[in-house]
């Protein structure tokens, strides 16, 4: 039902009661409503103005006085470039981005980092049009919406045009595009059309901190024009770039070229779909800023992925043609199999996703899913912390991005495809899915390890050994191959199930679901009050009657038959977890053993560039936090009710 009212429109949320809760505690409290609309009258700017431009930063959260993803604070994400980080999420742990035995790849170091922009020191220009310490716009909403409507209504009056709370909402078009930070005419007109069809539709909804808010649906004709006097740099639209028309997007290529002792990058030269069809979209994090990510890319010493999408405005950058393999998964397989997506952003330390960039990625998913054919649900809109290690030697390595923070649930709401039930508790599936802000497990590490996080809401549920907070968390081994329990350290997710993964329903004891999960029951606190997921009905494997146990793989390769003369055979290596007899999981696809062969800049190699498919056949089923694969051979494909 959560899921069912989260889908309504905005009016029908108005009338279903949302009432207004008072501010922090003083002499006079105010509502989060009341704020804005004094900030407005107090700064000239119209309210559904301030509403909009604030709802697509943040969607009026607080955000607890964190940074964003791109160093903003607060409501009106007012930004403090001291706040982003310039490192990459590829520099760190064991994993090879490529993932193909046949060719080991060793990320070269870095390139330096790049200069931030200046949209990314908007604070201090709100300070000094308020008077306010910088640290009360970053922790105090109240003084962060006063901040950002001066900086507002300052913009409009350096284009020269009508200021007032009553003045024509349609007239601050330029101003809105300004607030962006875009460095390009069509980014900053692809944010103001975005905050205009958020005036148009409206919204309602309560935020982090307990504030109803609601923005009166109303029709603006913006005057688009006034982009034009902002002076930003126009961005011609590269022929073939490969996004949807409603977002800002521009062709920054990762370079194909050899530099000597036979080697090569960034990524690899293909034909797909025509060569192997792209069964994935991979979701990463950068760990980095955006201007530090594009130089990376940009290096054909490094790795590569398709998209960087920037965190301020939701700007996309394309470097590889979808055609071609990107290095960015760790897994060749998935590698030769997917598209992969960077945002802007840190899995670890609080730092939250702007409305911007959720429904600038969601545009360029719904365009990619539906041009390759890609279902828009969890078995195919992957994390990177979903995909399999290749063997049991890659799992601890892995990366574990896009993390425990990025919202699922509002992300498919805005591909379109919201995590709907569809069984009972009799049809034997469940599908995660708790309230994001009031789901805030206790995570350590965020900053320094064994330190709790500071509270946060996520989209993971967390996974015991029995229906009881006091039990143990189940153990992932090849996170912690000592058969020790998994932690709540912020990167081992080796006990965690998040929304809108679909797992075979184990048991259930009062208010707690057990799924099967890593060949061993995992238990959730799922309360009927207040549950953490629904239910669902679909296929499950499950081991054939004669199999005691099953291997489990973390690629979908062909048999040794299938490679031609000359072309080294891939090991089908099994993962070290287990799948016994009375086990059942999630099926998310079924998928022919295939093994791209790319291993040479100009493709000379015997069999390079070329798809080798055998007759195996896999079954990708959700195994544990990760997918994985199982041999069609070795299970039953069967309706998960009764089964």
């Amino acid at each position: 039902m959560r899921r069912i009212l989260s889908c309504l429109s905005a009016a029908t949320l108005t009338l279903a009661g949302l009432t207004l809760v008072s501010g922090p505690a003083s002499a006079a409290p105010t509502s989060r409503q009341q704020v804005y609309a004094d900030a407005a009258a107090e700064f000239g700017v119209p309210e559904s103005v301030l509403l909009g431009v604030s709802y697509l930063e943040s969607r009026w959260d607080r955000n607890a006085g964190k940074p964003s993803t791109s160093g903003g604070f607060g409501p009106m994400h007012l930004t403090d470039a001291a706040n982003v980080r310039a490192v990459s999420h590829h520099d760190s742990g064991t994993e090879d981005p490529r993932g193909d035995d046949s060719r080991p790849l060793t990320v070269r170091a870095a390139t330096p980092a790049a200069p931030l922009a200046a949209s990314l020191q908007t604070i201090d220009a709100a300070a000094a049009l308020t008077g306010a310490p910088k640290e009360a716009l970053r922790t105090d909403a109240t003084a962060n919406i006063r901040g950002g409507a001066a900086l507002l209504g300052s913009y409009q009056k350096a284009l020269g045009a009508p200021t007032g709370a009553g003045s024509d909402p349609a007239a601050w078009y330029g101003a809105v595009a300004r607030y962006s930070g875009a460095d390009t005419t069509d980014a900053a007109t692809a944010f103001a059309d975005e905050v205009y069809a958020t005036i148009e539709s409206g919204a309602a909804r309560t935020t982090d901190d307990g504030q109803a808010v609601r923005l009166e649906g109303r029709s603006v004709a913006p005057q688009r024009a006034q982009a034009n006097r902002l002076g930003l740099r126009a961005a011609p639209r590269a022929d073939g770039v490969e996004c949807p028309v409603t977002v800002s997007c521009e062709w920054i290529p990762a370079p194909y070229e050899a530099f000597g002792d036979g080697d090569y990058g960034n990524h690899d030269l293909s034909d797909r779909p025509a060569r192997q069809k792209i069964e994935y979209i991979i979701i990463h994090d950068t760990e980095g800023s955006y201007a530090t990510t594009l130089n990376l890319v940009q290096d054909p010493t490094y790795v590569s992925w398709h998209y960087t999408l920037r965190s301020v405005d939701g700007h996309i950058a394309q470097h590889v043609k979808t055609k071609d393999v990107a290095w960015h998964a760790g897994n060749w397989d998935v590698n030769a199999r997917s598209v992969g997506l960077e945002h802007e952003g840190f899995a670890a330390d609080g730092a939250w996703y702007t409305e911007a960039l959720y429904r600038s990625s969601a545009k360029l998913v719904r365009y990619l899913a539906h041009r390759f054919g890609i279902p828009l649900n969890r078995q195919h809109v992957l994390g990177h912390d979903n995909v399999p290690g290749t063997t049991a030697a890659t799992v601890r390595g892995m990366h574990w991005d896009p993390g425990p923070y990025w919202d699922w649930s509002h992300y498919f709401d805005l591909l379109g495809a919201p995590f709907w039930s569809t069984g009972t508790a009799l049809t034997g599936l469940v599908q995660i899915d708790p309230s994001y802000v009031d789901n805030q497990p206790a995570f350590t590490g965020c900053v320094t390890a064994g330190v709790p996080c500071a509270p946060h809401g996520s989209s993971s549920v967390v996974l015991h050994t029995a229906p009881s907070f006091d039990a143990p968390l189940v153990t992932d081994l090849g996170l912690h191959p000592d058969g020790a329990p998994s932690t709540m350290h912020i990167s081992d997710h080796g006990a965690r199930a998040s929304a809108g993964q679909t797992y075979a329903l184990a048991g259930r004891s009062g208010d707690w679901t057990a799924i099967w999960y890593l060949g061993q029951k995992g238990w959730f606190h799922n309360p009927r009050s207040a549950p953490t997921a629904n239910w669902q009905i679909g296929l499950v494997a499950v081991p054939k009657k004669d199999k005691a146990t099953i291997p489990v793989y973390g690629r979908a390769y062909p048999e040794a038959e299938a490679y031609p003369a000359g072309v080294p055979v891939q090991a089908i290596s099994p993962l070290q977890y287990t799948l016994s007899a009375g086990q059942r999981y999630a099926v998310g696809a079924v998928l022919p053993g295939q093994y791209y062969r790319a291993t040479t800049f100009a493709g000379t190699s015997p069999g390079d560039w070329t798809v080798i498919q055998g007759d195996k056949t896999y079954v990708e089923i959700q195994f544990g936090h990760r997918v994985a694969f199982v041999d069609k051979a070795d299970v039953d494909l069967r309706l998960s009710i009764g089964s």
